[in-house]
């Protein structure tokens, strides 16, 4: 450290002779170096110079650097109070010997931070450990002294029954100040009376009684000064409340009766003492009300309120340079860490902390704060605690204010490596202006979707009750919308009018839909199909009608608007999934991630840790976490194919490895649950492998997954698999494979909140709905070849394993090759498939005259599929590298390979598959069938007829 400036010297030198006056038998025990450290502590501390006149031995204990702390000191405030304790039989020594140690403790925690360049976080960390020792052991203390005089409270069966302490605040998030208030709250698992006293006495007024002992001795003054300023007003229903409640009273209170700033005070309670099974239950009673399971967005309204009258009571105060409440101070950082955790940490675990900078680190890991913004609200944050614990330590009085004395003013500038305090300030404006940008940004002091700019018309035509629904018309096409489509918007609206009153919408839910419906017919009437888009909106309104928290997003959030909007107007298909599952509307915050799927490689690591947020042995939350990850990651699929930013064929990969990842999770699953019960196949009790394989056909198989196709999947197993499991319930190892498919299906099957998984199309496995559900792939290969029919070869050219270990898949990948590979009469397999075209498009062809069918009409996807199925059951024989690929435009690559197709004739089909899958892309996603005029298409289509007539021999099409 730099040299004290005179002032400083003055007041060291000031200091240092009342403390020669008081430590003549520890003077000579100290050498020039020590006394040199303690005229600078004595320069910086009132408090450090008026302890250690009190108590000159302390100076003794100052060790430097290397000595001091070593070893988890704030492990042994605990274990070294409660010995110092153990020999104490009055109050009046207790509560002297309290307020000894926490002065002893605060005097080294301030010789670490002001002058060996100890780290604020570390003082945090001794400052809230030091004051758990004393609130708990003290608590100890006068309990066992209670119950030796009352008797012991107990629960019905008679077992003593705790109180057990909630630290709020800063003492509860671990960052306790150097002079902070403590807030405690008091709470006893059970109601009852004690027992072994003179007279029963009710557990609740034990614990009263309790609770004032145990304030009154850490709040007392007495010469010995205070231990802590105890703050109470924060339990249930504050200074009118008891001083302790039962768990089922405080349950009671949160769940009727709770605010949301008591959420915000609840996102730091922290038990004080453990007490084993009892500490787990009121962790697990607590959460629910601070960690709301859905996306809630009213808090943000509710902190902004909180923040507008800390405003106003600093301003009634007349509070200034107040670093705590003041714009861009501590309250600041504290909220817009809170906002995260309030909204998102009922489903993001990682939120559910009570330290701000790890709350600061998931909310940038979640991707909604920036890394730099999360960087810079965490040095302003850490500066100024670093202030404020300073100011504190200056005399040992809570203060948050900027000193207006020269002496504190240059000793909080020399204390933070700043020349003079203009310098000082300068570091800290710009501290507090960074978080006050982002504090408005977030927060504000008004909402972002308000927009003032929003004619007035849109809000009397949303107030107005329209009895004739050509009045509304007419007003809409004077705002410049087409007559059919004012006509239309008219109607769509009166519906949603009629059908509101109907929910039960409270007023907070209703005041947010006052808000947001202006601004959302507004940006509806720009539209090029204001009815159509309001159509597909109003679905999702009015299922989000009753729940406030996502009306609130909307209205908070204008970036949430603006995706929501753009997303529905693109596509009815994505506009039905939102209105189906609300929770995706969380997805529409981050547009940098909703348009950027995650890479096709990741989704396996992805999914792996979205499911670390849901306790492994919790089946109905995997298997809902597992249809959330689906919907979420289908959306951001949709929105990147809406925006352009993916072409089709790179949709499809998306939409196939997202469904392979499902698949191997839901095989582990099912694997985990399945073993479990009945152990694994003797067999395999040393490989770690399954035996177990999954074979996908068709467009799974194919790599050509849209978005609401079905699975056709195949279970096949290890051949040779005899013998039983080696678990406590064995089974025949067949009927452990079978018991797996089942587990398999049930997993993908069961309609949750968030519907079912995928649908599952069995019928391809050997001998369809009357085969087994798993087949050993020996028995799968003999089928191939002795009973299977010509379109299920047809099929098996669409088929890969997607799950299975490398010898199982390369075992199936042989039998496919080979299978495929078989010498055929082309002529007569020519005439086999054409016949199966010909059933296939007599039986599922839609299309009325001056149509046509995208897939089934002649022309059209099937008769390109059916294609590249005949040549690669033709003339794999004769080359082999047609068996490679299960998509058909790497088959069509393949056949110019290998000599079979010419270059032109290969390009034109798939040229004209890419466009007619792209067109019907389209049309799904807009959720319209898959027919076009009949004059569209007409280039590729001719292509199509004309392979299809030279390698089909002419067959009649």
């Amino acid at each position: 450290m730099s040299a004290l400036p005179a002032l400083l010297a003055a007041q060291a030198d000031k200091h240092w002779s009342h403390f020669e006056e008081r430590a003549a038998e520890v003077l000579p025990r100290l050498d020039a170096e020590r006394i040199e450290r303690l005229k600078r502590l004595f320069a910086c501390s009132d408090f450090a110079a008026d302890s250690l006149c009190r108590q000159p031995e302390l100076a003794l204990e100052l060790e430097d650097e290397r000595d001091l702390f070593n070893g988890d000191r704030a492990g042994r405030y605990r274990p070294e109070l409660a010995a110092m304790l153990g020999e104490v039989s009055d109050e009046a020594t207790m509560m002297r010997l309290l307020r000894q140690f926490r002065r002893r403790e605060l005097l080294l925690i301030a010789w670490r931070e002001m002058l060996l360049g100890a780290e604020v976080e570390e003082s945090f960390v001794h400052i809230s450990a030091l004051a758990d020792a004393l609130i708990v052991e003290s608590y100890r203390w006068l309990y066992r002294r209670q119950c030796a005089e009352l008797g012991t409270p107990t629960d019905a069966e008679g077992n003593a029954v705790p109180l057990l302490i909630l630290g709020m605040g800063k003492l509860g998030g671990g960052e306790l100040n150097f002079s902070s208030d403590i807030d405690l709250i008091f709470t006893f698992p059970h109601n009852g009376v004690t027992r072994g006293g003179r007279r029963e006495l009710a557990n609740q007024q034990f614990f009263i009684r309790l609770g004032q002992k145990l304030v009154n001795a850490l709040n007392q003054t007495t010469i010995d000064g205070q231990v802590y300023r105890v703050d109470m007003r924060l339990r249930p229903f504050g200074e009118s409340g008891p001083l302790a409640v039962s768990f089922t009273a405080m349950e009671d209170y949160y769940q009727h009766h709770g605010r949301t700033w008591e959420r915000y005070a609840m996102v730091k309670a922290r038990i004080l003492n453990d007490e084993g099974e009892y500490t787990a239950e009121l962790r697990a009673m607590l959460k629910p009300f601070v960690f709301r399971r859905y996306i809630d967005f009213g808090v943000i309204d509710s902190l902004r309120q909180m923040k507008a009258m800390i405003a106003a009571e600093v301003r009634r105060k007349g509070l200034r340079d107040n670093i705590k409440l003041g714009a861009g101070g501590i309250r600041e950082v504290e909220f817009i860490a809170q906002v995260f955790q309030l909204i998102r940490g009922g489903r993001e675990p990682a939120l559910q902390v009570r330290h701000l900078p790890e709350a600061l680190a998931a909310a940038c890991e979640s991707g909604a704060l920036e890394p730099e913004v999360t960087e810079q609200l965490h040095a302003s944050y850490r500066f100024l605690r670093k202030v404020e614990n300073y100011l504190q330590a200056f005399a040992d009085q809570q203060t948050q204010t900027l000193p207006q004395d020269e002496l504190n003013q240059t000793r909080l500038a020399w204390l933070t490596g700043h020349d003079d305090w203009n310098a000082f300030l300068v570091t800290l404006q710009a501290a507090m202006s960074g978080v006050h940008r982002q504090f408005e940004l977030l927060i504000g002091d008004s909402t972002e979707a308000e927009d003032e700019s929003v004619a007035q018309i849109w809000s009397d035509i949303w107030q107005t009750d329209w009895e004739e629904e050509g009045e509304l018309a007419a007003l809409l096409a004077e705002q410049g919308m087409a007559g059919d489509k004012a006509a239309r918007l008219a109607g769509a609206l009166n519906a949603f009018k009629d059908e509101c009153p109907r929910r039960a919408m409270g007023p907070q839910g209703r005041q947010a839909l006052e808000k947001l419906m202006p601004v959302l017919l507004e940006r509806v009437s720009q539209s090029d199909t204001p009815g159509i888009l309001f159509a597909r909106l109003q679905k999702l309104l009015l299922q989000i009608a009753t729940r406030t928290a996502y009306l609130q997003l909307l209205v908070e959030n204008a970036g949430a608007l603006t995706q929501l909007i753009r997303l529905c107007e693109a596509s009815s298909l994505v506009a039905e999934q939102l209105a189906r599952f609300p929770i995706l509307l969380d997805e529409l915050l981050v547009p940098q991630v909703l348009y950027n799927p995650i890479p096709l490689d990741a989704y396996k690591d992805e999914l792996r840790q979205f499911l670390l947020r849901v306790p492994e042995e919790d089946v109905e939350q995997q298997m809902e976490a597992l249809r959330q990850f689906k919907q979420i990651q289908l959306l951001r699929i949709a929105a990147a194919d809406i925006a352009g930013a993916l072409p089709l064929m790179k949709v499809s990969d998306h939409l196939t490895w997202l469904a392979e990842a499902i698949v191997e999770e839901v095989v582990n699953q099912a694997w985990t649950q399945i073993s479990a019960r009945h152990g694994v196949p003797a067999q395999l009790a040393d490989s770690g492998d399954k035996g177990f394989g999954v074979v996908a056909y068709g467009k799974l198989g194919g790599i050509e997954l849209a978005y609401s196709s079905d699975l056709d999947l195949v279970f096949v197993h290890q051949s040779g698999m005899g013998g039983q499991t080696n678990g406590d319930k064995p089974l025949d190892s067949r009927q452990f494979y079978l018991r797996l498919a089942q587990r398999i299906i049930h997993l993908f099957s069961t309609r949750t909140a968030s519907g079912v998984l995928y649908e599952l199309d069995m019928r391809l496995r050997p001998s369809g709905n009357a085969g087994l559900m798993v087949t050993p792939l020996d028995a799968y290969g003999h089928y191939l070849e002795k009973d299977a029919w010509t379109w299920e070869h047809q099929a098996l050219v669409r088929s890969r394993m997607i799950v299975g270990e490398p010898a199982l898949a390369e075992e199936f990948a042989r039998i496919r090759a080979g299978m495929l590979a078989k010498p055929r009469h082309h002529a007569e397999l020519a005439g086999e498939v054409v016949a199966m075209r010909e059933k296939m498009r007599a039986h599922l062809i839609k299309a009325g005259p001056g149509e046509f069918h995208l897939k089934q009409s002649v022309g059209g996807l099937a008769d390109i599929e059916f294609l590249t199925q005949y040549l690669v059951l033709a003339y794999s024989e004769q080359h082999a590298g047609l068996t490679r690929w299960s998509d058909n435009m790497r088959i069509l690559e393949t056949a110019v390979e290998v000599g079979l197709l010419d270059e032109d004739e290969s390009l034109r089909l798939r040229r004209a598959y890419c466009a007619i899958r792209d067109r019907g892309h389209r049309l799904s996603l807009s959720d319209q069938p898959g027919r076009v005029a009949d004059t569209e298409l007409t280039q590729e289509r001719e292509w199509v007829v004309a392979s299809w007539n030279k390698w089909l021999k002419g067959s009649e099409v």
